[in-house]
């Protein structure tokens, strides 16, 4: 039996249909005719009903298909670990991460973490902040990264690291920007809710003291930052995130004065914690305090 076989009549039986088939797997129709035959003949049994150009599961194919989605799922699941054993690897960590974290400190922790642990190969899914949970529970990730704590009350969190957040602006970009807030704000747009949780009530406070304060809604932090240094304003951001940025000029601190500043958590999130996210998190917790 040929695994492509298997593949084909997976997505076959999702949309009863060859020709979407054909499109989702860029084969072509002929090829996916093919495909189904031979497992047909293989099995000795018919798997789907063909009614002109329409096809549906006969109840051969509904018995079938959930074996057939076990035996591709262990197949790809034994070649991946064959794979990494090939690579040298003996154990695995998955961890969905916030894309604010992923474009922010994490790769240069990481780089650390796997050239002092070389056994253990990290897989890195970038999902929003409130999907983190469901990974955690469907299996697809050991360990999750998260700036909000999640809605599902069935996981291990813990606050890894508590850190400010800061208004910055542009270090050079635009001529006259002053370094304290009581002339910025009046002055320039304020980039908002780049970050899930403490834009309401930051907001809020920004324009009790800053009532002409002009706003512009930017999703993404690496966009933000973007903005800033090509003097389209200014905005609230964790330290972690601009550290480097500052560091290398791009971007300067903002003195407070009116404005109460928040500060921004970091979760680590688990529903069975391994081996492995145990050195995970002992490492990260050590990091995030030498480096912020």
């Amino acid at each position: 039996m040929d695994i492509r076989w298997l593949k084909t009549f997976i997505i076959c039986a999702k949309y009863e249909n060859f020709r979407k088939a054909s499109e989702d797997l860029f084969l072509t129709q002929p090829a996916i005719t093919k495909h189904i035959k031979r497992l047909e003949e293989h099995l000795n049994i018919q798997l789907f009903d063909r009614k002109g150009k329409a096809v549906s599961l006969t109840p051969a194919g509904y018995k079938f298909l959930p074996y057939a989605k076990e035996f591709v799922s262990k197949y790809e699941e034994g070649i991946d670990s064959f794979e990494s054993w090939k690579h040298g690897y003996s154990r695995k960590l998955t961890i969905a991460v916030a894309p604010q974290i992923a474009a922010s400190f994490l790769p240069s922790l990481l780089r650390t973490f796997i050239d002092e642990n070389p056994d253990i190969e990290v897989v890195i899914n970038i999902v929003k902040s409130f999907q983190i949970g469901d990974e955690i529970n469907s299996g697809k990730a050991d360990l999750g990264l998260s700036r909000v704590k999640p809605l599902q009350e069935n996981l291990n969190v813990k606050m890894i690291h508590e850190e400010p957040v800061i208004l910055v602006g542009a270090s050079v970009g635009y001529e006259g920007r002053q370094d304290v807030e009581s002339e910025v704000l009046p002055t320039y747009t304020l980039i908002t809710h780049n970050h899930p949780e403490y834009w309401d009530s930051l907001l809020n406070d920004v324009k009790r003291h800053y009532p002409t304060v002009r706003t512009m809604v930017v999703n993404q932090v690496e966009v933000t930052k973007k903005f800033i240094e090509n003097g389209l304003g200014v905005s609230y951001l964790p330290l972690s995130m601009v550290k480097d940025e500052i560091e290398k000029s791009h971007l300067s601190e903002i003195k407070s004065e009116n404005v109460s500043t928040p500060t921004s958590a970091t979760y680590v999130l688990t529903k069975v914690e391994t081996t492995e996210t145990h050195s995970f998190i002992d490492f990260l917790r050590l990091a995030m305090l030498e480096r912020f």
